[in-house]
């Protein structure tokens, strides 16, 4: 790939393309703890449900999709709701192109302005690569969960980490949903 890298928010239509860089991650790799790729059909589900109220971009190159991140609820408890935790998903031949570093960039302004106090990503420890390009971009390590998943005969630990967004002494009313911000083509 020799284009330039573009990003725009994800549509439906992204969806199997989406799917089809996912899936590695899930068959052949410990980035995800599910044990089964998802159905097209469930994919397209979990996009509408996340994009109900949060940002889903994905970055292009040539054309093509080669990468995507969402922002989400970490938890569901009222008093988490100032924290959103991040996802990002970039084809392996496609790392060390710039498509994580501006997902999340995009991400991280898009929270920012929908009143989100911190950005957190749980990451598989083993994940070195992840691990550092959270650090490259000011995530600090949070906490260690040992052993907490077990996937491929045998337990991962996860690594929580975490990015200031704004100032959390005064938080303001709970975050807008995304579809409130009126965002538009990047």
């Amino acid at each position: 790939m020799t284009g330039a890298m573009r990003f725009r928010l994800a549509t439906r239509a992204d969806v199997p393309a989406m799917l089809a860089i996912y899936r590695p991650y899930v068959e052949a790799d410990t980035a995800s703890f599910e044990y089964e790729a998802p159905s097209l059909a469930a994919f397209e589900a979990r996009f509408e449900a996340i994009m109900a109220d949060f940002p889903w971009y994905v970055a292009e190159e040539d054309g093509a999709v080669v990468g995507f991140a969402y922002a989400s609820r970490p938890f569901e408890r009222a008093a988490y709701r100032y924290l959103a935790e991040l996802s990002v998903y970039v084809r392996a031949d496609c790392h060390g192109h710039g498509a994580g570093r501006g997902l999340y960039g995009l991400l991280e302004r898009d929270l920012t302005d929908m009143g989100y106090v911190s950005a957190w990503a749980l990451i598989t420890k083993e994940n070195k690569a992840s691990v550092a390009f959270h650090e490259r971009l000011g995530y600090r390590l949070m906490a260690e969960m040992p052993d907490a998943g077990y996937k491929f005969g045998r337990w991962l630990s996860v690594v929580w980490y975490r990015k200031d967004l704004r100032d959390a002494a005064s938080p303001g009313p709970a975050p807008l949903r995304f579809c409130q911000l009126n965002r538009r083509e990047e």
